[in-house]
């Protein structure tokens, strides 16, 4: 008797609560924010693992990008009948080899280029403000003069403010420029180290990880790690294959219309090409302007180069490249880009997208779990939606 007016006083409490999927689930969500609380709380506890992770992170990255870039040649050496020590170190002399042909042959003009920019600067400056005033002086402007004259001189105060803002902040920050420049040249000397370490038992480290595991989750957590492995791989030879297909026809197209600093834009297009269509846009931004110094001439050289180097990475490079094997939206990786470049800088603007297609995936098979046990799904996966 006692068992049945139990049973008849908690089944409402089941039926509306504990037996509600979308209940559980927001209970589930709430003791996630609940956690997530705790730990803004005691956040002070991390701080030794996250200036851990800001000393190794850089390197770990490097050696990441470099191994996805040397790994496939190193197991076409090692296919070959090559030891796959051997393979590696011969690949490590490669790249030496041609760093040391760098140093010697491009960095010296290079730095020449730069040179002459930076001094042709201001006469650069002098002209477009030249031509602005002529401009500005014509009879249709008259009418306007006076805003015109205080905005420009609204724009000069600007100017000069954020010039003296920015050398108080150059001074209070050379310490962590030291810091940086440390962190850089540690980097620098473990990548390698890590980079051999990781081409040599690379394919060694799923199976290790997968043995912490209990038994039923290593097949679907290798499944994801395998897709995850594939995206980062995709995506880093991808974009780096595409960047320096970029930076030679810029370095091509710009030295034969005859424009200086041909070898400079052209890297420089090649770098900020790592980030998606916005790169392009910004490496010409410099070039546009050094072309209306020049002459109007030059600007239309300047302007059929890019257009023939944007067609042929459009219709020819990309697709043969990268395909469509992140397949994630334009507007997508838009705002992943702003949100990253918010948040993180530079850093973020390169590495968002790789990062985004990985959560991606992870979130997928989440949501795959999630549909399989939750039985909420049940009637779509029957009938689909046309």
């Amino acid at each position: 008797m006692d068992k049945k007016k139990l049973t008849q006083k908690t089944s409402w409490f089941w039926k509306w609560f504990l037996n509600s999927q979308v209940v559980v689930a927001l209970i589930i969500v709430l003791l996630l924010l609940l956690i997530a609380l705790v730990f803004t709380k005691v956040s002070y506890l991390f701080e030794p693992v996250g200036q851990f992770f800001a000393i190794v992170g850089l390197p770990i990255i490097i050696a990441g990008i470099l191994y996805y870039l040397m790994n496939p040649v190193v197991n076409y050496l090692e296919r070959k009948g090559l030891k796959r020590t051997f393979a590696i170190i011969l690949l490590f002399i490669a790249v030496v080899a041609l760093l040391i042909w760098g140093i010697v042959v491009i960095i010296p003009q290079i730095r020449e280029q730069v040179g002459s920019m930076m001094r042709s600067l201001p006469g650069y400056f002098d002209t477009i403000s030249d031509k602005i005033s002529e401009i500005f002086k014509d009879p249709s402007f008259k009418p306007f003069q006076q805003h015109i004259d205080n905005s420009l001189q609204k724009i000069l105060e600007s100017l000069t403010e954020t010039a003296q803002k920015l050398s108080r902040v150059t001074l209070q920050g050379l310490g962590s420029v030291v810091s940086t420049l440390a962190t850089v040249v540690i980097a620098l000397i473990t990548a390698p180290i890590i980079l051999f370490f990781l081409l040599k038992d690379g394919g060694q480290l799923a199976p290790y990880i997968l043995k912490f595991l209990p038994t039923k989750a290593r097949k679907p957590t290798l499944r994801v790690m395998t897709e995850m492995n594939s995206q980062l791989a995709s995506y880093i030879r991808g974009q780096l294959t595409v960047a320096f297909a970029v930076a030679v026809m810029f370095i091509v197209g710009f030295s034969l219309v005859g424009m200086n600093y041909a070898i400079t834009l052209g890297i420089l297009a090649g770098f900020l090409n790592l980030i998606p269509y916005l790169g392009s846009f910004l490496a010409m931004v410099p070039v546009i302007f050094i072309a209306i110094v020049t002459g109007p001439i030059m600007l239309v050289k300047v302007i059929i180069v890019f257009t023939i180097e944007q067609t042929i990475e459009g219709r020819i490079v990309s697709p043969l490249v990268l395909g469509n094997q992140l397949e994630i939206h334009p507007v997508t990786i838009m705002f992943v880009l702003l949100t990253a470049g918010k948040i993180f800088g530079i850093t973020g603007v390169i590495l968002g997208i790789p990062f985004y297609a990985v959560a991606k995936v992870i979130a997928i098979h989440v949501f795959e779990w999630y549909k399989g046990v939750s039985n909420l799904y049940e009637d779509e996966e029957k009938n689909p939606v046309e």
